[in-house]
């Protein structure tokens, strides 16, 4: 693993992946074709790139109560009890709408609604997610949601990773279709004859749903464009060289494009990770990938001072941000951007992956500097209300008139006068 002088001022951006011609195009004839061609258009995908030609496209009952049967039920416990955390923790996000009474009767008001119906995907491919269904799915079920999709592509025997089912079946989830790609997304927001639209598609997968979801931006709702997972060790001299080179490659191993950086104020500390990273990388199952993400996107940066490392990584603004120092609650406080913050030795990044209860749903691509992980708010709208008496009509219609016609808008102007005297 590189190590390198941190320069102030330095950027620690990544190149962004975004998608090249071929894959948008490829992206663009699926959602025409799903829009056009319905069911079929989504069994035929299916065929070509799942391997598996479906009879049908929705998950059973039996299959949904085979898988949670199937898996280990000490699994089954651990999940159960990560979706009261995770559920516990995202009530508390949970609010409601407000009223301001005004002067003679009059108010002014906010209500908040939960979507109707929300889409779910479960990536499936190089390792199975049924984290993924827990942080999608409770926030929706927390704001109210009446009605949850969750698509995941199938294996080439049709069938769905038990631990995705069995997370599915905790949280009551009953209408799950095997389908995956640019077709479940186009699925999901143009309907089918087996599947009926929704209003907000959440949840990564690769750069073909990922482009996808960019794509059908406007015909629903979708959460974010989920890049590659990110990880930022923020570390001085206290911290143990093997655990952080071990949380380093938590993230790396997600995706060759993973990225995995280290800023610390120990130059000592840098040398023993870069040893304990190729130590580790030596034994670690998906070897592959996680070197490949590494050599590509690792880094390990030495800072002068922590107020010039704290710098680098409010410009690097990461998904996962893990603060290993002295006084580390205090640091936290410094950062202004990182999509989640895990402070002290004990609150490694899996802890949030899978178990405390915050979402594991976070910007990348140091979109943390304008945007919030996954949460109720999500799958909520809000409407403003009006009702004004007559009273207060009278006293400001002449000003609302007036402001009216300021902007060229007669008809506005009128649609105020109009009002105020006896109709027959």
């Amino acid at each position: 693993m590189k190590i390198l002088k941190l320069e102030k001022g330095i950027s620690l951006k990544r190149p962004l992946e975004g998608g090249n011609e071929e894959q948008l195009k490829v992206v663009h004839q699926v959602l025409k074709d799903v829009r056009a061609q319905g069911d079929a258009a989504i069994r035929s995908y299916t065929e070509k790139w799942d391997g598996f030609a479906p009879d049908y496209l929705r998950v059973t009952k039996e299959e949904l109560e085979e898988g949670a049967n199937t898996i280990d039920q000490r699994l089954y416990a651990d999940l159960t009890e990560a979706t009261q955390n995770i559920r516990l923790y995202h009530e508390q996000q949970k609010r409601s709408g407000y009223r301001m009474e005004l002067a003679d009767g009059s108010w002014l008001g906010q209500r908040i609604t939960a979507l109707d119906a929300v889409g779910l995907y479960v990536p499936g491919g190089t390792a199975a997610y049924p984290s993924s269904v827990l942080m999608n799915v409770i926030p929706a079920q927390v704001a109210g949601v009446k009605r949850i999709v969750m698509t995941s592509p199938a294996g080439r025997d049709g069938k769905l990773p038990p631990g995705v089912l069995a997370a599915a079946h905790i949280l009551g989830v009953e209408e799950i279709y095997k389908i995956g790609g640019a077709q479940a997304i186009a699925a999901l927001a143009y309907g089918t004859e087996t599947i009926s639209p929704v209003d907000k598609i959440t949840g990564p997968g690769n750069i073909f749903v990922a482009l996808a979801k960019r794509e059908v931006f406007g015909e629903v709702a979708i959460d974010m464009i989920a890049g590659p997972s990110e990880i930022a060790v923020l570390a001085d001299d206290t911290a143990f060289a093997d655990e952080i080179a071990a949380d380093l490659l938590s993230q790396a191993e997600h995706d060759k494009l993973a990225c995995a950086i280290l800023v610390t104020t120990s130059e000592q500390l840098a040398k023993k990770v870069a040893d304990e990273v190729e130590k580790q990388l030596s034994t670690l199952p998906r070897e592959e990938v996680a070197r490949a993400s590494i050599e590509n996107f690792g880094a390990i940066y030495v800072a002068e001072t922590m107020a010039d490392a704290i710098d680098a990584i409010n410009s690097l603004a990461p998904e996962h941000l893990e603060i290993v120092t002295k006084n580390a609650e205090a640091v936290a406080e410094q950062v202004r951007h990182a999509g989640g913050i895990f402070i002290g030795r004990y609150s490694s990044e899996p802890v949030g992956d899978y178990f405390a209860g915050t979402n594991h749903v976070l910007p990348t691509n140091s979109t943390a500097r304008f945007a919030s992980g996954l949460n109720v708010d999500d799958f909520v709208k809000k409407s403003s209300v009006v009702f004004y008496s007559e009273k207060t009509w009278a006293e400001n219609a002449p000003k609302i008139a007036r402001l009216a016609r300021m902007e060229g808008l007669e008809g506005h102007a009128r649609a105020v006068e109009s009002r105020g005297w006896e109709k027959e």
